[in-house]
């Protein structure tokens, strides 16, 4: 697939979205390059088709040297994550369209650990939409919100494209509250609700639901409605966190 070519606003977006997740890396370098790196495309911070930044700026933005984030990528190209092209107009681009959704997934978080995850997304993602809809956007944050949602909703009947893309909007909603500690909350609750949800059979239904609710979402914090913003997204946790209990619990 040849890399896309993005308008302004989108290549805005996705600076933005890659400046709030990634973060200097710690611990063993290479396996921690690797797993921002992998969680980022898993996530929609970069979608499929799209380039990774440039080899310098994304080693300075993780603080590793060019050999490791090189080893990084070459696992990402092992993985099939991502295709290296040579030359003038090449790069790193990435050719993830969204998980696989397998039969069974016997590692899967149950019980106890379930609860965990499901409650502390349900706090950080509330607390986010929140504080997204108590600040004054941008021109560009309030289309960035808009175009995300859209994309959404173009997506919801592709059950893997619209996981990723999901993701993609609650990130965004993330970043515009100009909290990196937050930012990292959300994406640890979306990473968790990613393996959930690839554990479990997809109900079309429910894609409905969450359509309808990332627009009731998004509109609440463009009219600046901090505590609808908040319940909306409590509901749209807890529809999830049902379907996730009935199928794992």
């Amino acid at each position: 697939m040849a890399p896309e070519r993005l308008n302004p606003p989108e290549q805005l977006a996705v600076a933005r979205l890659s400046d709030a997740v990634l973060r200097p890396t710690t611990g063993n370098a290479f396996e921690t390059t690797f797993q921002q790196l992998a969680t980022s495309i898993r996530l929609g911070v970069f979608a499929d088709g799209e380039q990774l930044p440039p080899e310098r700026e994304l080693a300075e933005r993780l603080g590793v040297s060019r050999v490791t984030l090189r080893e990084a990528i070459a696992a990402l190209r092992e993985s099939g994550m991502v295709v290296t092209r040579r030359g003038r107009t090449g790069g790193t681009a990435v050719t993830y369209g969204g998980p696989s959704f397998p039969d069974k997934q016997p590692n899967v978080r149950r019980g106890a650990d379930l609860e965990d995850a499901l409650s502390f997304r349900r706090v950080v993602e509330a607390g986010a939409a929140f504080l997204a809809a108590s600040r004054s956007l941008s021109a560009d944050q309030r289309a960035w919100l808009r175009d995300a949602e859209a994309e959404a909703r173009r997506s919801a009947h592709d059950a893997a494209a619209h996981r990723v893309a999901d993701s993609r909007l609650h990130l965004a909603i993330a970043s515009t509250c100009g909290s990196p500690m937050l930012v990292e909350a959300v994406t640890r609750a979306q990473a968790a609700l990613h393996e959930l949800l690839t554990a479990i059979p997809v109900l079309s239904r429910n894609i409905d639901h969450s359509t309808d609710d990332h627009g009731r979402l998004v509109r609440a914090i463009l009219a600046g409605k901090p505590e609808q913003a908040r319940r909306i997204m409590e509901d749209h946790c807890d529809a999830t966190s049902a379907v996730l209990r009935g199928l794992l619990g």
